[in-house]
């Protein structure tokens, strides 16, 4: 893999962009600052960084569309932000009748839990299109474009069908806005872009990642055919509950009357709650390590190669270029998602093709998640940023990667339960480097400190609030044992910290 060129290791990153960047987020502060530090990047680093990956869209290089997809974005920051909620489908739901309904006109796979939405939906998109099937996908948060939340047939839509799709659901929008006691929120207005860009494309299926939640969340207008409970575990707390039981219970909303439901495993008292609601509305149960499961999986170069048993039978030899035992998991959850969908199990005995499956698995990707962005030394993203991710995560490091030293570097959200997420990665960080990133929702990078030297210990950490100087500590940390000692860097956290760090390291 081809990254930034190697650099000496006094060189500093400063002159290269820092300057740049905290200019623009500086200059750009009546926007949404999550928009504002992600377009910043874009901008000061694109020569650096190259040109974007086709499933993380840069921005566009027609001035008169990027002008445009800036108006809709400012627009659109002006709504309530996905940690302002008003429990309810009722806005949302008024949206989808003014618009005809859009969601009805298509099937659709609905996915909740707790982690490994996004890159289960990724997974069940490329083994659909690999069936010729033309899929929508619906995921949030982005890693750096907004315009990443809606992809067509496995890629985001361009920003120009982005911004006629604001342009033709705003008049109703502003009919509900209208209407209602609360505008539209940033979150549901993007839902009824997907909804309606799904139906004008026309898809065939459509892959719908909740947002929070189950019951009231934005995304739950729709009746999936197919409903999918990735791992439950304790996140969001104050909004869905303090047990895993409490947090099915929301969750369990989306499981709709006669639906086959994808039951990832899951901690007892959460099972319980989905299969009792499962039962209440007469819905198949598939449940991982019962009806399917991961049967083998082994190590392999850029990724892991596994043996999945579906729910019509065994499908050997699938290399899934990801890593981590989490995601051999959601291989298995997405392929029996899929296989309930096509009906194997219930009205067809036999499985699905292999070699379709496999050319399908193979293709896989997800941004920020264990994704190496740099070499030399090896400089890893993931978006882990609640306790249960940052083990999956630190259980995947350690299989995945052989290094000799490791060093972090966490950007967390306020809201977060950061002590558990720093106590999960201590056994594999040798020394931890603190930021923050550009968001108004991140932790304060003293305050974050205070809970790392709780946890590692004065000695091992280091506190770098501006996130470029954050990498550079790092990396300068790293390269201390010399450049073919095995060290490496791992930034994590928050979804918006290794979006940041995306734009900054690059991906030639």
């Amino acid at each position: 893999m081809s990254d930034l060129p190697p650099r000496d290791p006094h060189d500093s990153f400063e002159g290269d962009f820092e300057g740049d960047f905290d200019d623009i987020v500086e200059a750009e502060t009546d926007r949404d600052p999550d928009l504002a530090v992600i377009e910043a990047g874009s901008r000061t680093l694109r020569t650096q960084g190259g040109p974007a990956q086709a499933d993380v869209p840069g921005r566009p290089e027609d001035p008169e569309v990027d002008r445009a997809l800036r108006e809709v974005e400012a627009e659109l920051a002006t709504r309530w932000g996905e940690t302002k909620l008003e429990p309810s489908v009722t806005r949302i739901t008024a949206l989808m009748d003014v618009l005809g309904e859009p969601q009805r006109s298509y099937p659709s796979i609905h996915i909740t839990g707790t982690n490994g939405k996004t890159s289960t939906a990724r997974m069940v998109e490329a083994l659909l299109g690999a069936f010729d099937l033309r899929t929508g996908r619906y995921t949030s948060p982005h890693v750096q474009s907004v315009t990443e939340r809606i992809s067509l047939d496995g890629a985001p839509i361009s920003a120009e069908r982005f911004i006629e799709t604001y342009q033709d659901i705003k008049p109703y929008v502003e009919m509900v806005d209208s209407r209602q006691e609360y505008r539209l929120s940033f979150f549901e207005v993007l839902t009824g872009m997907a909804y309606a860009a799904f139906a004008d494309a026309p898809v065939d299926v459509a892959v719908v990642e909740v947002g929070m939640g189950g019951s009231w969340d934005a995304t739950n207008v729709i009746d999936g055919d197919v409903a999918v409970v990735t791992p439950i575990d304790l996140d969001h707390t104050d909004r869905l509950g303090e047990t895993t039981a409490a947090i099915a219970g929301e969750k369990a909303g989306i499981i709709k009357q006669d639906a086959t439901v994808i039951l990832a495993q899951q901690p007892v008292d959460a099972a319980q709650v989905l299969l009792k609601k499962a039962v209440e509305v007469d819905a198949t149960v598939a449940r991982e390590g019962l009806e399917f499961g991961v049967v083998a999986r082994q190590v392999a170069v850029g990724g892991q190669l596994l043996t999945l048993r579906g729910l019509g039978g065994e499908y050997d030899q699938v290399f899934l270029p990801l890593h981590g035992p989490y995601q051999a998991h959601n291989a298995a959850v997405a392929l029996a998602a899929v296989e309930a969908f096509f009906g194997v199990g219930a009205q067809r005995p036999e499985p699905l093709a292999i070699d379709t499956v496999r050319k399908a698995f193979a293709a896989v990707t997800s941004p920020g998640r264990l994704e190496v962005v740099r070499r030399s030394p090896t400089v890893v993203l993931d978006a882990a940023h609640n306790p249960a991710g940052a083990r999956a995560t630190a259980e995947a490091v350690g299989e995945a990667f052989d290094f000799s030293r490791l060093i972090g570097v966490v950007g967390a959200s306020a809201d977060k339960n950061v002590r558990g997420l720093l106590e999960a990665f201590e056994p594999i960080f040798a020394e931890v480097v603190i930021t923050q990133n550009s968001s108004h929702r991140a932790m304060d990078a003293d305050e974050l400190a205070a809970a790392a030297v709780e946890v590692f210990g004065e000695d091992r950490v280091q506190v770098e609030p501006q996130l470029p100087d954050a990498l550079e500590a790092a990396i300068t940390l790293a390269e201390e044992e010399g450049e073919f000692a095995g060290a490496g860097v791992l930034v994590t956290g928050s979804v918006i910290t290794v979006g940041e760090a995306r734009l900054l390291l690059g991906r030639a």
